[in-house]
C-alpha cells in the first residue's frame, strides 16, 4: 500500500516512475542511474578505493601470519632482529594502506551520496513547484513532505552506505575464496554452485566424505574470517 502511494505520489508530481521490480532487485536502482552519471569519475575513484581496502583487508591476515612464521625462526639474535623489522615494516605498510583505503572509499560513497541525494531532491522540489493548484487540492501536503524527506533519506541511505558495503563484501568474498586451499575451494565450489551433495563430491574428489565435511567446515570458518577482518586461526602447538 505504501510504495502504491509513493509510485502515485511522484507521478503526480511528473516524476518518471518505472514499472515496479521485484522486491530487492538490483532493478529497483536503475531509476537513479540519471543522477549517477554525472558522477561517473568520483564512483570509478570510489569503486578502486573499495577493491583497495578489501584487498588490504585480505593482506592484513597474511602478513601478520608472515610476521609470526618467519620472523621468529632465525637462530642469530642479529638475524632474527632484522628479520622481524622487515616483516613488522609490511605488516606496517599494510595496515596503512588499509586505513588510507578504507578512509577515502568512506569519504568517496559519503560524497557521493550526499550530491545524489541533493540532486534528487532538487529535481522533485522543480517537478512539485510546476503542478497545478489542483494537485496540491487532491494531495495532501503531508504526504509530499514525507516523500520528499522520507524516500530521498533512503536513497541515501543505499548509495551512501549499503551498496558500498555490499560491493566490498562480494569482493571481499571472492578474495577470499580465491586465498582458500585447492581442495577446500573445490569442494565449496561443487556444494555451493554446481549443488552436488557430500557423498557426490567425496565421489568426485576421491575421498572419504568425513573429508570432505571436514574440507567444507575449515572453508566455512576461513572465509568467515576473512569477511570480519580478523586473523586467521592459529594452529595449537603440543
Amino acid at each position: 500500500m505504501a510504495a502504491n502511494t509513493t509510485s502515485s505520489t511522484w507521478r503526480a508530481a511528473g516524476v518518471p516512475v518505472r514499472a515496479p521490480a521485484a522486491s530487492g532487485s538490483p532493478r529497483s536502482l536503475s531509476g537513479l542511474l540519471p543522477f549517477l552519471r554525472p558522477y561517473r569519475g568520483r564512483i570509478v575513484l570510489a569503486l578502486l578505493f573499495l577493491v583497495g581496502a578489501a584487498a588490504s583487508t585480505l593482506v592484513l591476515p597474511l602478513a601478520l601470519k608472515s610476521l609470526i612464521d618467519n620472523g621468529l625462526i632465525a637462530a642469530d639474535p642479529g638475524q632474527r632482529v632484522m628479520a622481524l623489522r622487515e616483516h613488522f615494516i609490511a605488516l606496517f605498510f599494510v595496515g596503512a594502506a588499509l586505513g588510507l583505503f578504507s578512509a577515502a572509499r568512506f569519504y568517496m560513497v559519503t560524497w557521493i551520496g550526499e550530491r545524489v541525494t541533493a540532486d534528487l531532491r532538487c529535481a522533485v522540489y522543480e517537478h512539485v513547484l510546476r503542478q497545478s493548484p489542483e494537485f496540491f487540492e487532491t494531495t495532501q501536503t503531508g504526504e509530499v513532505l514525507s516523500r520528499l524527506t522520507t524516500d530521498t533519506t533512503l536513497v541515501q541511505t543505499v548509495v551512501g552506505s549499503s551498496l558500498s558495503m555490499g560491493l566490498r563484501n562480494t569482493v571481499m568474498g571472492l578474495g577470499a575464496l580465491a586465498m582458500l586451499v585447492e581442495e577446500q575451494r573445490a569442494a565449496l565450489l561443487l556444494v555451493v554452485l554446481e549443488g552436488l551433495s557430500y557423498r557426490e563430491v567425496a565421489d568426485v574428489q576421491g575421498v572419504p566424505i568425513g573429508t570432505v565435511m571436514s574440507r567444507l567446515a575449515r572453508a566455512r570458518v576461513q572465509i568467515k574470517t576473512y569477511l570480519d577482518g580478523g586473523r586467521p586461526a592459529l594452529r595449537r602447538v603440543k
